[in-house]
């Protein structure tokens, strides 16, 4: 979502820092909805605070995917109230959603510009003056440690410089919320800790919350303070990963998920899966 020039979150012409957010970002009560006969998520509460980072998990059919939809304002709840950036939801939506980011390793870029006139064309629909928006790109690439792609051609980049260029457009207007669909999918290794290391600068020092939705639970873990895991349409766990492990009876998140989706594996099973045999180490 492009927000309106005039994005209250953009620096001012001169390029001048608004201070870092404070307060409730986002704040869902009793959400429902239902499909035909079947209620797709009955009386979800969820409420961020900036800066904070929290995962919305689950298995497939959990209600994740009508969740995060209704509190973007893309589909309107049965029941229940939501409030996005100080907007009431569904009235305010046009609002609100200037004040949030999405991002995914899918969304696409325009081949044939450079990233940094990609990224300063985007910079132009969020309301930058020429001036604050060219430091706003270079300020977002250094971030995330690919200033050496400013030149590059966006056809030319890998999936996961994709991710990270992508990243920093999404953070250029210093959004209340972004939104982050399997934010280290597929990447590897280094890349992903660029990507995490990034996006805890991001919340700890622009007051952006995270919401992120992935089945990586290793990755959340890493990124995460605060996991809400949905089974059935409702909240079946909140808090801290290690609270939520612990509640369930295991040592991490996949285990968990794992749990929550029907499949049965104990603990030993799940140890033995993460390592692989020494002959096959060697092999």
């Amino acid at each position: 979502m492009v927000p309106p020039a005039g994005n209250p979150r953009a620096p001012g012409p001169d390029g001048d820092k608004t201070p870092p957010l404070v307060g409730t970002v986002l704040d869902a009560r009793g959400l429902v909805k239902s499909f035909a006969k079947v209620r797709a998520v009955d009386g979800v509460d969820l409420t961020i605070g900036s800066g904070e980072r929290v995962a919305l998990l689950g298995p497939n059919g959990a209600g994740k995917t009508t969740t995060l939809l209704m509190l973007l304002g893309a589909v309107t709840p049965d029941a229940g109230t939501i409030n996005l950036a100080g907007h009431d939801l569904p009235g305010g939506r046009s609002a609100a959603m200037s004040e949030v980011s999405f991002v995914a390793g899918y969304l696409p870029f325009p081949d044939r510009l450079r990233v940094r006139e990609a990224l300063s064309l985007f910079a132009g629909f969020y309301g930058f003056s020429r001036k604050a928006g060219d430091a706003a790109v270079a300020a977002g690439l250094e971030r995330f440690g690919v200033g050496h792609l400013a030149d590059r051609m966006c056809m030319e980049l890998s999936s996961g410089q994709r991710t990270l260029v992508g990243i920093v457009k999404a953070v250029l207007p210093r959004p209340s919320l972004l939104v982050l669909d399997e934010p280290t999918a597929s990447l590897d290794p280094d890349v992903a800790f660029r990507v995490r290391s990034g996006l805890l600068d991001v919340a700890a020092n622009d007051g952006t919350a995270l919401l992120v939705t992935s089945h990586n639970m290793l990755e959340v873990e890493r990124l995460c303070e605060r996991v809400v895991f949905l089974a059935g349409g409702r909240v079946v766990a909140n808090g801290s990963p290690a609270q939520v492990a612990d509640a369930f009876g295991h040592g991490d998140l996949e285990g968990v998920f794992l749990h929550l989706a029907g499949t049965v594996v104990a603990e030993d099973q799940l140890d033995e899966l993460g390592t692989l045999p020494d002959e096959e180490v060697r092999s």
